[in-house]
């Protein structure tokens, strides 16, 4: 049985499409799952730096499709937990090194030999874009709960519905609970009254993201903070597993915040 190709995207940068990548892979290898990410971001990788495996690359997806050297000299396999890999990227060329056709037949020979198959997406609808996802049946559109990336999400879905990806989910990335209640910043139905896919995952902003990424250490490795818990929840939800929500808008409040609400509310 061949594994499943799922393209991690976004309408605009900044959302923080390629931490969740690497979080979700990261979850779904604790979860027993063999998993390849694969940086299809040439030119701007990062996805190493947030993996912390940048010290360990050799050869690159480039070096592959160019016949430079075999996939496997090119995989990079995590130390820290079992059947997690990484197929970094060039950091030199431009995205165009590598075609839709290529990324496709890329696809077909991982997903012989992995459970997932996880393309990191570059932001945006250009070439990029379009090269990244060819290989993937299955995407994860991330969005920040803001109108400007939820407009850019929205035609970000258009394109991946053209190129025939029947399975779309939404992951709602950053969401600040008391912005949303004053009103500042869109919540969860907001966003989903725009963008007609089904939801997999709300993401709680959280400053733990931002020492992970520093540290190359996901926060799904060993940490238990609201954000990596999102995180491991969406890896539970596409393995199949029925898992619920957590109440993001209003966990930051309190027990006596909690109370007053409930009593305003009668």
């Amino acid at each position: 049985m061949v594994g499943r190709a799922i393209v991690v995207t976004s309408g605009k940068g900044g959302v923080g499409k390629t931490t969740t990548s690497a979080n979700i892979s990261m979850a779904l290898a604790k979860l027993g799952k063999k998993v390849v990410v694969v940086d299809g971001d040439t030119g701007l990788r990062s996805l190493d730096l947030i993996l912390g495996l940048e010290n360990r690359i050799v050869y690159n997806l480039v070096d592959v499709v160019e016949g430079t050297c075999d996939l496997k000299k090119a995989l990079i396999r995590d130390k820290r937990v079992d059947g997690l890999y990484l197929l970094p990227t060039a950091q030199t060329r431009e995205k165009e090194a590598v075609t839709e056709a290529q990324m496709k037949k890329l696809s077909d020979e991982l997903r012989k030999d992995f459970d997932f198959v996880i393309f990191d997406c570059p932001a945006g609808i250009e070439a990029g874009f379009r090269n990244a996802s060819a290989g993937a049946t299955e995407a994860l559109v991330v969005t920040t709960p803001d109108v400007s990336p939820v407009r850019d999400a929205d035609r970000i879905i258009g394109m991946l519905e053209n190129q025939g990806k029947k399975k779309i989910h939404l992951i709602i990335n950053r969401l600040r609970p008391k912005m949303m209640r004053k009103g500042d910043m869109m919540g969860v139905n907001d966003v989903l009254d725009v963008l007609n896919v089904s939801l997999i995952g709300v993401v709680p902003e959280d400053d733990a993201v931002v020492k992970s990424s520093n540290d190359g250490v996901p926060l799904t490795l060993t940490d238990n903070s609201p954000a990596g818990t999102a995180f491991m929840n969406i890896a539970r939800r596409l393995t199949g597993e029925e898992v619920e929500f957590l109440d993001v808008e209003n966990m930051d409040q309190g027990f006596m915040d909690k109370l007053r609400n409930l009593f305003s509310r009668k």
